[in-house]
């Protein structure tokens, strides 16, 4: 065996260890759960695992809590990524600024982000608290409202109380990755745009939103997979309700699963969700490499 076959080996078995971890952990649950899908299988029947094809598929789809749970997540992904992309810029645009104490704010500001998202939720669900939270405390204070209200316990309201504290929570994230596009973008265009007499606006219109594109395709396609497989903050904050107002598909498998023991239906939601997030991300990772082909 030669040098450059010998070190190729080498390399081989270096990596060994962390395939085989991998395929544990990763491939092959994620293979039993589609082969789940497709067969007839219970906990309290081992031995009853018979092939059924889509029945399960067909099973969900017409189930109406598993839709109005896709909707629901569709709803919670798009309203709040958009609110933090917004949010995030603007934080990251106050970043890049030549501020004092630049980087205690910037680690001040991804605090809510390092939190633990159930210790958000926890925190949060205090704060909302329909008797003792602080927000309605300090509405009546002002006499803004005349009644408690109960922000997680009314269908109009449960859901934008859950959208709020995602928004709270992950626009730092956001802002992160757009301050490191900001960055890369050279002041020398910013001073010949000032030059010209551009304005601040303009500036940011002609010059930081079109250089920024990839970095913001690149914080959409994080975070939007992030939120459509959203299960600790629902479950934590609202667990769901009320009346299923708040529940997620990951919420909803996870019910499958381990609340009705429906584990065929349970592994066909996850593979739903898998196959609409995975197209998601496709089609964000397209856009992102025609953006950095122009």
């Amino acid at each position: 065996m030669n040098e450059i076959a010998r070190r190729k080996m080498f390399g081989l078995f270096l990596v060994l260890p962390a395939f085989l971890f991998v395929f544990l952990v990763l491939f092959l649950p994620a293979a039993n759960t589609i082969i789940k899908s497709f067969t007839e299988f219970s906990p309290m029947n081992l031995q009853q695992n018979d092939f059924v094809g889509l029945k399960n598929y067909q099973k969900i789809f017409g189930n109406e809590e598993f839709m109005d749970s896709f909707f629901n997540t569709l709803h919670f992904a798009g309203v709040s990524v958009f609110f933090e992309l917004i949010l995030g810029l603007v934080l990251a645009l106050i970043l890049n600024k030549a501020l004092a104490f630049r980087g205690v704010i910037r680690t001040a500001i991804l605090f809510p982000w390092v939190l633990p998202t159930a210790l958000n939720a926890i925190i949060w669900r205090w704060l909302f608290n329909t008797d003792f939270g602080f927000f309605n405390s300090f509405m009546k204070s002002f006499g803004l409202i005349s009644r408690n209200i109960n922000w997680l316990g009314e269908v109009s309201l449960a859901m934008n109380s859950m959208i709020w504290v995602a928004v709270w929570k992950t626009s730092s994230f956001i802002a992160l990755i757009l301050l490191t596009g900001l960055q890369s973008i050279n002041d020398e265009l910013y001073e010949a745009a000032s030059i010209d007499g551009a304005s601040g606006f303009q500036k940011i219109k002609s010059i930081t939103l079109p250089l920024l594109i990839p970095s913001i395709l690149l914080a959409l396609l994080f975070r939007s997979m992030d939120a459509l497989r959203s299960f600790e903050l629902p479950f934590a904050l609202t667990q769901g309700g009320p009346g299923g107002a708040t529940q997620t598909l990951s919420l909803f498998g996870y019910r499958q699963f381990f609340q009705f023991l429906k584990f065929d239906q349970g592994a066909a939601v996850s593979v739903v969700q898998f196959l609409f997030i995975l197209v998601l991300g496709l089609i964000y990772i397209r856009v992102l490499k025609g953006e950095r082909d122009t």
